[in-house]
């Protein structure tokens, strides 16, 4: 990885994006489905793109959001629409693109009171609690958003009536329908014009805000938090949650300072990412130094970034904590802390996330559901109770209610920022303090992510590689202890290999967008074997793709 000489430092303005030309293009272009890079195509989590190279244009908008009308028909999902839209500059006109298209089509679509803008997580928990106790007229939702991508990019998910990310199957149906909209034109999109929809009698407004800013004492324990009066900081990054940190604290009566309460679409207040790119990343120490230098003036700080299903953790002791560490910390906490949860609640992670998580589980006596990338796999355990938390290691969470029931099933950046502050006041040390002590317990791990060129037959290769491709029996200087093709936890193709030993391991995957493919490494012994942990996984993927 090449580090940008801008990383870390303010934004300049030859960075920020032209506002007025991307709108424009939204409007103007029209994306061409016989080429493959203008087509529907959703990820993990939605539909990404930018107006400016035909990948989201109102086209898209239009074709995805009649195709999720065709599937709501054919499932017979006819509840509510909940539809939440983030700070993007793309996403205040798709939503209005979209509501053209539910409204044509007689969907009754719940969009925000005061056109407030919308976090992912209160829009799973809106779905979740509109469904609690009901087996029909069940409701779905829309989040507007390409989560921490850049300023021009723009982005659509759609989550089924479990509240959280839709699954493959799910999204491969709406995805070819909407490519055979495009393909045709538009020809078979209902819509009618914005201000008719509006007026429409199936759209209503939703206090999103207040409905789940009033539930959080069911998820947080805020007793303990308001009592211990520490001084919290947050950085909404600019993004949908900016109210709601405001009314988090007044409602329940923290000392709690925004410290940046922007709403900009070039986000021209954000410091640079790693490669030169404007991107609110709270997981990056290079996008979230602004507030990694406030660190002293708070307890606990916290960021989100645009949609707010991502958390950044700062403490005046360790700076911005890595995802994997906060995420082991907070699985040891709430297990702890959370006696009316299910004694057999297992602990959810992807199969990239850090060993140290395998480590508390086992020391808490808990079962670890190991999955794919993808929240999705975490969505039915957490809406069941059978799953306590479920987190993955680009720094996105969720976890049950104080009583063991569904809180949310999709990724939610503000509880596991407030969990920071709960911890603290309750054990009296911040999350880096109780990471340092678990680490002398279990062990302290040193990870890396590292990308590596691949031509589009090599990614197809190693997406494909089973076990027995591998004939190495060792690995940095241990035995080989097991080489997972599928995670162990649901046994879903994980895209690659995961080669384990007991002090280190290594994952392989190939990028779904680039020419590359990425290996996520960690030892328990130290850099050194980090290190050829890594070069020996170069060596023995190029020559299982070879």
């Amino acid at each position: 990885m090449t580090l940008s000489p801008l990383a870390g430092k303010p934004a300049p303005a030859q960075l920020l994006v032209d506002i007025p030309r991307l709108v424009t293009a939204y409007y103007t272009g029209q994306p061409d489905a016989a080429i493959a890079t203008q087509r529907v195509a959703f990820g993990t989590s939605g539909h990404r793109g930018s107006s400016f190279e035909l990948s989201f244009n109102e086209w898209h908008v239009l074709a995805i959001s009649q195709a999720i009308c065709l599937y709501r028909q054919m499932k017979g999902i006819n509840g509510p629409l909940f539809v939440g839209i983030d700070t993007h500059a793309l996403s205040t006109p798709a939503g209005a693109s979209a509501l053209e298209v539910f409204a044509a089509n007689g969907v009754e679509t719940m969009i925000a009171a005061g056109d407030e803008y919308t976090p992912t997580p209160a829009i799973s928990h809106a779905i979740i609690c509109y469904n609690r106790g009901r087996t029909s007229g069940l409701a779905d939702g829309v989040v507007i958003t390409p989560s921490h991508n850049p300023p021009e990019s723009g982005g659509f998910k759609y989550n089924p009536p479990n509240g959280g990310p839709a699954d493959t199957d799910v999204t491969k149906w709406i995805e070819a329908k909407a490519n055979e909209l495009l393909a045709a034109r538009l020809a078979c999109v209902k819509r009618i014009s914005y201000e008719q929809a509006l007026k429409a009698g199936t759209t209503h407004r939703h206090d999103y805000l207040n409905t789940y800013v009033a539930d959080l004492k069911n998820v947080i324990d805020m007793d303990t938090l308001r009592g211990a009066n520490l001084r919290l900081g947050v950085d909404p990054l600019g993004g949908a949650g900016v109210n709601y940190w405001s009314a988090i604290g007044e409602h329940y009566g923290l000392n709690l300072e925004v410290v940046n309460t922007s709403v900009d679409p070039t986000f021209r207040f954000m410091c640079v990412d790693w490669d030169g790119r404007i991107r609110m990343d709270p997981s990056s120490s290079y996008a979230m130094q602004g507030l990694i230098g406030l660190k002293e003036r708070f307890d606990v700080a916290f960021a989100c970034d645009p949609d707010h299903d991502r958390h950044g953790i700062v403490t005046p002791s360790g700076g911005l904590l890595a995802p994997n560490n906060y995420l082991a910390v907070s699985i040891d906490y709430l297990f702890q802390n959370r006696p009316q949860w299910r004694a057999d609640a297992a602990v959810g992670k992807t199969v990239v996330s850090s060993g140290l998580i395998d480590r508390v589980a086992a020391r808490l006596g808990r079962r670890l559901y190991e999955v794919p990338v993808g929240f999705k796999w975490f969505a039915d355990g957490l809406f069941d109770g059978s799953l306590g938390f479920g987190g993955e290691e680009s720094a996105g969470a969720s976890f049950l209610r104080l009583d063991g029931s569904v809180w949310s099933t999709d990724k939610d950046g503000l509880i596991p920022s407030l969990l920071a502050a709960e911890m603290t006041a309750r054990t009296g040390r911040d999350p880096s303090q109780l990471y340092q002590k678990m680490t002398e317990d279990l062990g302290l791990p040193f990870s890396t992510r590292v990308d590596a060129k691949a031509t589009p037959q090599q990614k197809a290769l190693l997406g494909k590689l089973s076990p027995e491709q591998v004939k190495s029996t060792s690995l940095a200087g241990e035995a080989i202890t097991q080489i997972l093709s599928h995670a162990p936890g649901n046994d879903q193709p994980i895209g690659g290999l995961k080669v384990m030993t007991e002090n280190g391991w290594f994952a392989a995957r190939p990028s779904g967008t680039e020419d590359i493919y990425k290996i996520y490494a960690e030892s328990f012994i130290g850099d050194e074997h980090l290190n050829r942990l890594v070069e020996e996984a170069q060596v023995l993927v190029d020559t299982a793709i070879a």
